[in-house]
C-alpha cells in the first residue's frame, strides 16, 4: 500500500514539476542609471540665474501636457490627433488584435467540445455470394446520430501557461506602442504648429520690413528726380527691397508644408484645412525632469522593450515543453438509431472515454535548436532594451542641451540686435555729417533685420526643443498605465487629464516688460534722415516692438508684450 502510494506521488511530481522550471525565473534586466542627467545643471563655473531647469515634486501631467504652453488653438488641434489620426487608430487596432490573441490563447486551458448530428437515409440491394439479388430484394436504412465528443489536452507541463504568459506581454507591448504613438503624433504636431508661428512672425516681420523699404524707395525717387540722390542710391533701394519681397515669399514654401503636416496629422486632407497666422506668445513653460532612474517607467518606448522581454522568456518555457509528451483526454457520447421516435431513448446511448500521450523520440535536434533560438531571443530583447534605456537618455540630454544652449543663444542675439540698433543710430548721425553713404546705411539696417529674424528663429527652436524633451521625459506617461490582468480587456486610455499643477502658467503680457532681455523698440530715425533731404529705409516702423530673445530663468516673452509683430497700419 505505502509502494503504491509512493508511485502516485511521484507520477504527480513528475507531471506537475516540470512546468515550474522550464523558463527562467524573470526579473527586469538590469541598467546602469546615472544618478542625475548632467544637463539638467548648469555647467562649471556658470551662474544659476542664467539656466535653470524646473523640477518640482511631481512629474509631468498624467493628461493633456500641450496645455502647459497655454495655447487654445494648440489644445483643440491635439485633441483632434486623439480623436482622428490615423497612425493612432493603426496602433489601437494592433493593440485589440493583440488583446484577442490572449483570448485565443487562454482557450487552451479548457476542453474542446464539438457536434456533429446527422440523418441519413440510405437504400442498398440485399445480394447474395454468387452477386445477385436476393429474395429479400433491396432494403432501406435510417440513421440518427448524435455523436458529442470533448477533447483536453492538460496542461501538465506549463506550455499553455507560456503561451499566456508570451500573448500577454505582446499585448502589454502593444499597448504601449499604442501610447507611444499618441505620445509621437502630439510631439510632432506641437513642434509643426510652433515652427509654423515662428514662420508667421518671420513673416510679419518681414512684411514690415517691405512697407519700410517701399517708403524708402519712393523717397529716394523723390530725390533722384530731385537731382539729390544718385541713381545708385535708387538701385541699391529697389535691390533692397525686392530681396526682402523674395524673402517673404520663399517662407511661404516652408508654411504650406507645415500647415499641411498638421492637416494630416489631425486626419484631415490639406485641402480643407488651414490655420491663420498666429504668433508664439511665451517662453517654453518650466519642465519638471526628475531623476534617469524614473525615466524607466515613464517611457512608452522603453515600457515596450522591457514587455518584449517578458515575451521572450516565455518563448523559453515554451520551447523547453517541447520536449515532454502531449497528453490527450477524450471522451464521446450521444445517441444512435434507425428510428426517429427512439433516437432520444437511453438504450440507444453509446459512449466511449480514452487518453493517449504523443512523444517525439528522435527530431535530430529540432527541439534543442528551438530552444536555442529562443534563449537569443531572449538575449537579443534585453541587449534591445538596455540599447533603448540608453537612446532615451541621451534624447534626455540632448533636449536639455539644446534648451540650455538655445537660452545662451537668445541672450547674445538679443545683444546683438541692441548693439545692431546703436550701431544704425551712429551711422544715421554719421550720415548726416556727410561721413558714410547711403550703402553703409542700407548695410547696418540689413544686420538688425537678421539679427530680428535671428531672435524669432531661436524662440522657435526653443518651443520645439520643450516639446522634444516633453516627449523624452515620456509625456506623464508611465508604465502603471499599461493594462494588467485586472483591467486587461480595457483599451489604456487616452490622456484627458488637466495640466494645471505641474508648472505656474505663464506670466501675462504685461508683466514682461521690467524682465531682463524685455522687447527693445528699435527707431530707425527715418523723419531724422528726411530732414537733410536723403530718406533712410527702417527694417521695422519706430511704433513695433521687435521681439528679443531671453535668459530662461528671466520667465519673459520672446514676442511683444501687447501685440503680436507685424506692420503698423
Amino acid at each position: 500500500m505505502l509502494r503504491t502510494a509512493r508511485a502516485y506521488a511521484l507520477l504527480i511530481l513528475t507531471l506537475l514539476l516540470p512546468g515550474c522550471f522550464l523558463a527562467p525565473h524573470y526579473k527586469r534586466p538590469s541598467v546602469e542609471t546615472p544618478p542625475a542627467f548632467k544637463e539638467s545643471a548648469p555647467p562649471v563655473g556658470e551662474s544659476t540665474s542664467t539656466w535653470k531647469v524646473a523640477v518640482p515634486g511631481d512629474h509631468l501631467p498624467r493628461g493633456p501636457w500641450w496645455r502647459m504652453f497655454g495655447d487654445p488653438q494648440l489644445n483643440a488641434l491635439e485633441q483632434k490627433v486623439l480623436g482622428s489620426n490615423q497612425n493612432i487608430k493603426q496602433a489601437e487596432a494592433q493593440f485589440r488584435q493583440a488583446r484577442a490573441i490572449v483570448k485565443e490563447t487562454q482557450s487552451a486551458y479548457f476542453p474542446t467540445v464539438t457536434t456533429n448530428p446527422s440523418a441519413t437515409r440510405s437504400y442498398s440491394p440485399n445480394l447474395n455470394v454468387h452477386g445477385n439479388l436476393s429474395s429479400g430484394g433491396a432494403s432501406t436504412v435510417n440513421l440518427f446520430d448524435l455523436p458529442v465528443e470533448a477533447a483536453w489536452e492538460p496542461d501538465f507541463w506549463g506550455a499553455v501557461t507560456f503561451a499566456v504568459r508570451t500573448a500577454k506581454a505582446e499585448a502589454q507591448a502593444s499597448a504601449a506602442l499604442l501610447e507611444n504613438m499618441r505620445l509621437s503624433m502630439q510631439a510632432e504636431l506641437a513642434a509643426d504648429y510652433f515652427a509654423l508661428e515662428e514662420l508667421d512672425m518671420e513673416t510679419a516681420l518681414l512684411n514690415s520690413a517691405v512697407d519700410s523699404y517701399q517708403k524708402a524707395l519712393q523717397l529716394t525717387l523723390v530725390r533722384f528726380n530731385g537731382g539729390v540722390a544718385s541713381n545708385a542710391d535708387v538701385a541699391q533701394a529697389r535691390a533692397q527691397l525686392e530681396m526682402t519681397r523674395s524673402l517673404v515669399i520663399d517662407l511661404g514654401i516652408s508654411r504650406a508644408q507645415n500647415e499641411h503636416a498638421i492637416a494630416v496629422l489631425i486626419g484631415q486632407s490639406p485641402s480643407t484645412f488651414s490655420l491663420p497666422a498666429s504668433a508664439i506668445h511665451s517662453l517654453p513653460p518650466p519642465i519638471p525632469v526628475g531623476l534617469p532612474s524614473e525615466l524607466l517607467q515613464r517611457r512608452p518606448d522603453i515600457a515596450n522593450a522591457e514587455r518584449l522581454i517578458v515575451a521572450a522568456n516565455g518563448q523559453i518555457g515554451l520551447a523547453r515543453a517541447a520536449y515532454f509528451p502531449a497528453i490527450s483526454l477524450t471522451a464521446a457520447g450521444g445517441y444512435e438509431s434507425n428510428a426517429f421516435s427512439q433516437w432520444f431513448s437511453w438504450p440507444n446511448r453509446f459512449w466511449s472515454i480514452g487518453a493517449s500521450a504523443a512523444e517525439t523520440l528522435l527530431d535530430f535536434g529540432r527541439r534543442r535548436a528551438v530552444s536555442q533560438q529562443a534563449q537569443a531571443q531572449y538575449d537579443a530583447q534585453v541587449a534591445g532594451y538596455r540599447q533603448t534605456v540608453l537612446g532615451a537618455y541621451e534624447e534626455v540630454e540632448d533636449s536639455l542641451s539644446a534648451l540650455r544652449i538655445l537660452a545662451q543663444e537668445a541672450a547674445q542675439t538679443d545683444a546683438a540686435a541692441r548693439a545692431a540698433d546703436e550701431s544704425l543710430r551712429l551711422e544715421i548721425d554719421r550720415y548726416k555729417a556727410g561721413i558714410v553713404s547711403y550703402l553703409d546705411i542700407i548695410t547696418t539696417q540689413n544686420i538688425a533685420l537678421t539679427n530680428e529674424r535671428s531672435a524669432v528663429q531661436v524662440l522657435g527652436r526653443r518651443m520645439v526643443a520643450a516639446v522634444t524633451l516633453i516627449r523624452a521625459l515620456g509625456g506623464g506617461w508611465d508604465d502603471s498605465q499599461l493594462p494588467w490582468p485586472r483591467n486587461f480587456y480595457s483599451p489604456p486610455p487616452a490622456s484627458t487629464g488637466t495640466a494645471a499643477a505641474v508648472a505656474p502658467s505663464n506670466p501675462p503680457a504685461n508683466a514682461l516688460a521690467g524682465s531682463q532681455g524685455m522687447p527693445v523698440n528699435i527707431s530707425y530715425g527715418m523723419s531724422a534722415l528726411q530732414n537733410v533731404g536723403t530718406p533712410v529705409t527702417p527694417v521695422v516702423p519706430s511704433s513695433t516692438t521687435v521681439p528679443m530673445a531671453v535668459p530662461a530663468s528671466t520667465g519673459a516673452a520672446v514676442v511683444p508684450a501687447a501685440t503680436p509683430v507685424g506692420p503698423t497700419k
